[in-house]
């Protein structure tokens, strides 16, 4: 097969799309001549702009039926040859179906499979390798678009120098210095993935105090009071920017942080495929699955009995996250910036 016009539907979560990296530069390398165009939600169209297999980034701001019959109906005058559906929704092969690309590939879930002209199979978990950038993999390999899983299968965003020259500069109008640890203690789907506020603050002030560092916050306008309650307690130069960047300008100022400290979350994955010693602590999910992947990443978990619940709220006393004391984090934490 040869296509000469790609069009890929983003999934909608900055996690998920991380993880969707090497599935996109499996396509680039597969159809180095073709025009790849990612169609994203605008929360996380930032992620792509600098990657060298997004030829153009198509904003998707549909919201009802009306306007997302629209959205297919303009992108049917793209003249795509082949759309790669990397979100699961009937939604995605809908919109692939209204802007008649003739070639319209994704898995055969919620009920999409006759708007598919390859329906691929879901494949059961103990088909493919745990970690959830395989499922992405798989999906092009079951497809027939890739004869076997790219030997270099890693997370990593490859505008991460741009960015970091670009964040350095932010952090440097803010007064912040050039050695910036960044924090993020929120996590979208839950409490039960957040580790204690007044330990990423211990943590966070053990770090700073060793390498002579300011400390970077960060979080959704949602998180701005639990971001301050850590800022409030970090005793060195510290700025609060929760709510305060979009996705493109907080993955310039990740990318220039010397070392990250994080729950299991969007931010966790970011500054990981950006290559930033990446410090996460687990407790609710599976780090195995969902973990961070890059060289300088490290998760920081307590072995309990009932962990991974997978639950959004811990029922009991939020052990798993309890036992996990802020010197043994920032312990690892400088550890890798040796």
């Amino acid at each position: 097969m040869a296509f000469r016009k790609i069009l890929v539907r983003a999934t909608n979560w900055v996690g998920d799309a991380v993880m969707s990296l090497p599935a996109l530069r499996a396509l680039r390398e597969k159809f180095p001549d073709a025009e790849i165009a990612i169609l994203a939600k605008p929360w996380v169209a930032d992620l792509y702009g600098r990657e060298p297999f997004c030829d153009r980034l198509i904003p998707y701001t549909a919201c009802d039926l009306p306007s997302k019959w629209r959205a297919g109906r303009e992108l049917a005058g793209c003249g795509f040859d082949c759309a790669i559906l990397l979100q699961n929704a009937f939604e995605a092969a809908a919109i692939a179906f209204a802007a008649r690309v003739p070639e319209r590939i994704g898995y055969a879930r919620d009920g999409r499979s006759a708007l598919l002209t390859r329906a691929v199979p879901v494949p059961r978990r103990d088909e493919i390798r745990r970690h959830e950038r395989f499922y992405y993999l798989e999906l092009l390999r079951r497809a027939g678009i890739l004869e076997k899983m790219p030997e270099n299968d890693s997370i990593r965003l490859d505008g991460a120098a741009a960015a970091r020259e670009a964040g350095l500069a932010r952090f440097e109008k803010f007064g912040m210095g050039d050695a910036v640890i960044g924090v993020s203690p929120g996590a979208a789907y839950g409490t039960a993935k957040r580790w204690l506020p007044d330990r990423f603050a211990d943590a966070a002030n053990r770090v700073a105090k060793q390498i002579g560092a300011s400390v970077a916050i960060f979080g959704s306008k949602d998180e701005r009071d639990l971001c301050e309650s850590v800022a409030a307690a970090v005793k060195v130069p510290v700025r609060n920017f929760a709510g305060e960047t979009s996705l493109g300008e907080f993955i310039e100022m990740a990318a220039a942080c010397r070392v990250y400290l994080t729950n299991d979350s969007g931010a966790m994955h970011i500054a990981s495929a950006l290559g930033v010693p990446t410090v996460a602590i687990f407790g609710a999910t599976d780090d195995i699955g969902t973990g961070p992947t890059g060289p300088l990443a490290r998760v920081v978990r307590e072995n309990v009995e009932c962990s991974p619940c997978l639950k959004r709220e811990c029922p009991i006393d939020h052990r798993c996250m309890t036992r996990v004391e802020a010197v043994r984090v920032a312990e690892i934490a400088l550890d890798l910036l040796k």
